[in-house]
């Protein structure tokens, strides 16, 4: 008789998942900890085994949802291409994924929109995002802004694109899309 073994089930990501599909539903005040429990499947009293707060899921949420946006956007980059054609891969990176799972885009404008977005901008700064790294590269022909700004100017049109399920492109419009992220975080000259 073959013994079963049972695959441990990861009880963290499970209410990280709960938490983002329900703040892209609801938002953060009709989110709760027991909400996220019961979505998650788990006692709400494993949420807090997990989790000390809502604040600390809200955080790690963010950072594990950018982290691995930050290595998606990444994929297929050239290394040795313009500074053009690596934003403009980027750029399309950051859409395709976040059009995958438009919850995860409308969490990242909830959270960037609120009073937790220095708290998870801060925990994310000690992460090693690797989007920061390739912007930092970026950045050397930009506009002189604070990389927040930045994220929202060339960035951000593809974030709230995906976060809207409702609204298709073509393939040209989010290139046209993407050219003009491009124009508009460039020096004038």
């Amino acid at each position: 008789m073959a013994t079963r073994t049972r695959t441990p089930v990861d009880r963290a990501a499970l209410l990280r998942r709960s938490l983002l599909e329900l703040v892209a539903e609801r938002g953060f005040r009709g989110t709760s900890m027991s909400l996220i429990a019961e979505r998650a499947g788990v006692a709400a009293g494993t949420a807090y085994v997990h989790y000390d707060s809502k604040d600390e899921l809200i955080v790690a949420t963010y950072v594990e949802i950018k982290l691995a946006l930050g290595h998606a956007a990444l994929l297929g980059v050239p290394s040795n291409g313009s500074a053009h054609d690596r934003f403009t891969r980027i750029w399309h990176n950051i859409h395709d994924f976040l059009a995958a799972d438009p919850a995860q885009a409308r969490y990242l404008a909830q959270l960037e929109a609120s009073p937790y977005f220095e708290r998870a901008y801060q925990q994310l700064a000690q992460a090693d995002d690797p989007l920061v790294a390739a912007a930092d590269e970026l950045k050397a022909g930009a506009i002189d802004l604070p990389l927040t700004v930045l994220w929202d100017l060339a960035l951000g049109p593809a974030v709230r694109l995906a976060a809207d399920a409702s609204t298709t492109l073509t393939e040209d419009q989010l290139t046209e899309l993407a050219e003009a992220c491009w124009r508009a975080l460039r020096k004038p000259g």
